[in-house]
């Protein structure tokens, strides 16, 4: 099987990019094996791989933000938090067939048998994604339907333009969102001590 990475790095625009990278479909297995340049990221979904943008910097300081908070919040817990780029297969398999790994902003993680060498090894207890210019309308589409399908009990969509979080929560067959704005105080579902003025985090 033919390495999209060796054209990869030969493409011009990122357009170009995507395209080559969702030429064939592969396993984890394969796409580990695979060699970006540096400072360079992908995602594999369903056996499609797709190209990451370099996070901007009011994204990085609401990541940096977050993962302090969260850190601080888990001391006495056995949860743990993990901030990108931190390898996560969502429908993780021993031997490595599985075809989606993914790298969320930050997640947090309870059961330590899920923590490998080279990241998460099932769903995540709760992951956040922050948007930035890069991020689209689609792809968080395409992040929530992989989240819900994977049975991640808590997910956070971060808009630090507009001062928001959307956290997500299962209900039936579906997550249900609940908004928290600036001047809100977010509270977690699947951590029922957590609270978060936002005003703190969007300051």
């Amino acid at each position: 099987m033919a390495d999209p990475a060796y054209n990869y790095d030969k493409a011009q625009n990122e357009e170009k990019r995507d395209e080559l990278l969702q030429e064939v479909k592969v396993s984890y297995k394969e796409f580990k094996t695979w060699e970006f340049k540096n400072g360079e990221r992908a995602e594999l979904i369903y056996g499609i791989a797709y190209a990451m943008s370099s996070p901007g910097t009011e994204h990085q300081r609401i990541s940096m933000s977050l993962s302090g908070i969260l850190f601080q919040f888990l001391k006495d817990k056995t949860c743990h938090v993990f901030a990108a780029p931190y390898d996560v297969r969502l429908f993780y398999k021993e031997d490595e067939s599985d075809d989606t790994v993914v790298q969320p902003d930050l997640i947090i993680v309870c059961d330590s048998k899920k923590l490998g060498k080279e990241g998460c090894h099932g769903a995540p207890d709760l992951v956040i994604e922050i948007l930035s210019p890069s991020n689209t309308a689609m792809e968080m589409n395409r992040k929530k339907n992989l989240y819900l399908k994977a049975a991640v009990p808590e997910f956070w969509i971060v808009d630090p333009e507009i001062g928001q979080v959307e956290v997500n929560r299962p209900e039936e067959d579906r997550y249900v969102p609940y908004t928290f704005q600036k001047g809100d105080t977010l509270k977690s579902f699947f951590f029922d001590d957590f609270f978060l003025n936002l005003d703190e985090l969007f300051s």
